[in-house]
C-alpha cells in the first residue's frame, strides 16, 4: 500500500486510515470495491471502472456520497501524491455502521494506491490449471467483498499447484474466483452470460472479438475446450492448459489465445495514449 490514500472526505497517510469495528463491512462481510491498474500515471479504462462502482453502490443499497466526476478527480490526485506510474488502485466503501449491526447505512469510503504484480511470465506461456468447484458467488453481478468461500479454499491450491478456481454449479459454468472465463471450440469462442462479474477486461475481449457467444456453459464442454483462458484486471489474459487433471486442447496456449493476448495489449497501449 501507497504512502497516501483517501479516507472518507479528504486525502491522508494511508497508515492512519481505520474503519469501526461495528462497519458491517466488518461484522458481516458487507461491502463493495473495485480495482484497476494505471499505465504512465494514467488509470485504465478509468470510466468503465467508475460506473461499475456506481451502479454496485446502487444495487447494495449503499450510498456513495461522491459523484463520478468528483471520484475521478480523487482518483488522479492520488495517483500523482503516490508517484503511482504502474500500479494498482482500489476502491472500497463498506457497509456502515447500523442500529441492528445487520441493514446497510451510511458506509466509509476508502480509496488506496498499490503495488501491482502480474503473474509470472512463465505463466502466460505455458498456461495455468484451474481447480473446479461447485459454487456460485452471492450477488455476482457486483464486486462484493465477500470472498470467504475462495480464502478458504485457497489453501488448497498451491497444493494441487493451481492458480485458481472454475465454478461450476447445475452442471455449468460461471467464473474464477477473480476473472472471467472464455472457451474456444471449433473456432468459435464463447463465455458464459449468467453468475457473472461483468469484468471490465472481459468487455474489451468482446469488443475485440465482437462475434464471441454469450450463453450458458457446460462444464463438459469447457473440459472438451480446444483452448481456455480466463480474464481480469490483475491478470489481462491468461491461458488455461489444465482443470483439475485434465488437460485442456494441446496442453499449451492456443494459437487464437495468443493472438488475443496481443490484440488486448496493443489496445492497453492505445488507451494510453488517447
Amino acid at each position: 500500500m501507497k504512502q497516501f490514500c483517501f479516507s472518507n472526505d479528504h486525502i491522508i497517510e494511508s497508515k492512519k486510515a481505520s474503519i469501526h469495528p461495528m462497519d458491517i463491512g466488518l461484522i458481516r462481510g458487507y461491502g463493495i470495491f473495485d480495482f484497476f491498474r494505471t499505465s504512465g500515471y494514467r488509470p485504465l479504462f478509468l470510466s468503465d471502472y467508475l460506473d461499475r462502482f456506481v451502479r454496485s453502490a446502487d444495487k447494495t443499497h449503499l450510498q456513495l456520497d461522491f459523484s463520478k466526476e468528483e471520484l475521478a478527480q480523487i482518483i488522479h490526485d492520488l495517483i500523482q501524491k503516490n508517484d503511482l506510474e504502474q500500479g494498482g488502485v482500489r476502491m472500497l466503501l463498506s457497509g456502515g455502521i447500523s442500529d441492528n449491526h445487520f441493514s446497510p447505512t451510511d458506509g466509509s469510503l476508502f480509496i488506496f494506491c498499490e503495488d501491482l504484480d502480474f503473474p509470472a511470465p512463465h505463466k502466460y506461456e505455458n498456461g495455468v490449471k484451474l481447480l473446479s468447484a461447485d459454487h456460485v458467488r452471492a450477488i455476482a453481478d457486483v464486486k462484493t467483498t465477500n470472498y470467504a468461500f475462495p480464502v478458504w479454499h485457497s489453501v488448497n491450491w498451491k497444493k494441487e499447484g493451481a492458480e485458481d478456481v472454475i465454478y461450476h454449479h447445475n452442471g455449468f459454468i460461471s467464473e474464477s474466483s477473480r476473472s472471467n472465463i472464455f472457451v474456444l471450440k471449433d473456432g468459435r469462442i464463447a463465455t458464459p452470460d449468467q453468475n457473472i462479474l461483468h469484468g471490465i477486461t472481459r468487455m474489451r475481449v468482446l469488443e475485440l472479438e465482437p462475434g464471441i457467444e454469450i450463453r450458458p456453459i457446460s462444464f463438459e464442454e469447457v473440459l472438451d475446450a480446444d483452448e481456455l483462458f480466463m480474464t481480469a484486471t490483475t491478470k489481462k489474459i491468461l491461458p488455461v492448459t489444465m482443470i483439475d487433471d485434465k488437460k485442456i486442447g494441446s496442453g499449451i496456449p492456443g494459437s487464437r489465445t495468443i493472438q488475443l493476448m496481443s490484440a488486448f495489449a496493443a489496445m492497453e497501449k492505445n488507451s494510453i495514449l488517447v
